[in-house]
């Protein structure tokens, strides 16, 4: 229908890992395309199914809206499957995103990650879908910086007048559950106060300025901020979040998009969700993690959207261009990796909280016993 907005939902879940953590099973992405396939035409528009490490990514796309129950149903139809083919491969961790059996309407605070953007489509529509593994939420907030406010990344900033005016930035205090939107490039600084504590402050999404001749309702961006420990209660793997992107014609161009990415930025994650690591973009064939788990990566697929059709997926760091990146990643990662259990590269002890640590300061805490300050001199 004429007007008639498009849903691009992003929704991903490690349902079961081949070899640990190491990669999604081609059956369980065969699982899931089967299932998504029976509701083309009844339910969605199109779909695409991949994988980052062992999370499967399910895109889809229709006409219903953010939060709709019955695509979030089907999604946990396709997770639910794919979990069962898991089981009866013995792989790693089955239906680990998989929470709880009690779907109610919507997959947030079951488990999964999801990052959904309704929007009018422009005559063309170039959408990036993010997904990254082995880190958190806040992961994105670097790179959603320099894409969006960021001069020295984008260009269009500083020479494009349909962007001059900036962006508005909506962030989400993981910890208070409360959100702000904060104007670029006035409020610069305070944004940055906030979103250098990705731990913490996560931008969930971004919006365009009044003027714009996109709707200043309509995001340009979105993410997922869903924390797995705190709806498991427990430690239950990393959060590895998902991020959409729209991009060209008053908005940042794709090669602006990616550029945020060719700095491989340090994120919490990798191994056990306990250490900080370079951020690493690699092709989807390149998306298994091993060193340690890890290092952390993100894998980028480019689509044009036309009338809910998805043309695409392009590999979009499937490029030699990036090849500087990930050596630069894999130095770090050496200089990481020789800290050992010592920090910087192991998470500050309040953050390990979060993991499996406290188990082991409970076996030891009846043998602390208080410290006698001395006074004086001794003799």
């Amino acid at each position: 229908m004429e007007g008639e907005k498009t849903t691009f939902s992003v929704i991903k879940a490690d349902v079961g890992g081949l070899v640990g953590h190491h990669i999604v099973h081609p059956a369980l992405e065969e699982t899931a395309e089967s299932v998504l396939e029976e509701a083309v035409d009844e339910l969605i528009i199109d779909f695409y199914v991949s994988h980052v490490g062992d999370d499967m990514v399910l895109i889809m796309t229709h006409n219903k809206g953010v939060d709709n129950a019955e695509i979030h149903g089907l999604a946990w139809k396709a997770f639910q499957k794919a979990a069962k083919v898991a089981k009866e491969l013995g792989l790693y961790g089955a239906g680990q995103d998989l929470l709880s059996n009690a779907f109610s309407g919507n997959v947030r605070g079951l488990g999964p990650g999801v990052a959904e953007i309704e929007i009018t489509e422009r005559p063309s529509e170039p959408i990036i879908v993010f997904a990254a593994d082995k880190t958190e939420a806040g992961a994105w907030n670097l790179p959603l910086f320099k894409m969006f406010a960021d001069p020295f990344n984008t260009a269009g900033l500083v020479i494009d007048p349909s962007m001059h005016m900036g962006f508005r930035f909506e962030v989400w205090d993981l910890v208070e559950h409360k959100k702000v939107i904060l104007s670029c490039p006035e409020e610069m600084y305070d944004l940055l106060v906030l979103i250098g504590s990705p731990g913490r402050f996560a931008i969930k999404r971004v919006f365009p300025k009044p003027g714009h001749h996109i709707p200043e309702n309509e995001p340009v961006a979105v993410a997922s901020t869903e924390r797995l420990f705190e709806i498991a209660g427990r430690y239950a793997g990393k959060d590895d979040p998902v991020l959409v992107v729209r991009a060209q014609h008053g908005l940042p161009a794709v090669g602006e998009v990616l550029e945020a990415f060719a700095f491989p930025h340090l994120v919490a994650g990798w191994m056990r969700g306990s250490h900080w690591g370079p951020l690493m973009p690699v092709s989807v064939r390149h998306a298994g993690p091993t060193r340690f788990d890890g290092p952390p990566r993100v894998i980028g697929l480019g689509f044009q959207l036309k009338k809910g059709k998805l043309v695409g997926p392009e590999d979009m760091f499937d490029d030699p261009a990036f090849n500087r990146t990930r050596s630069l990643a894999n130095m770090i990662a050496d200089y990481m990796r020789r800290h050992g259990p010592f920090e910087p590269h192991r998470l500050s002890f309040q953050d390990l909280e979060y993991t499996t640590a406290p188990q082991v300061l409970e076996k030891l805490k009846n043998r602390f016993a208080p410290i006698e300050e001395a006074h004086g001199h001794q003799q």
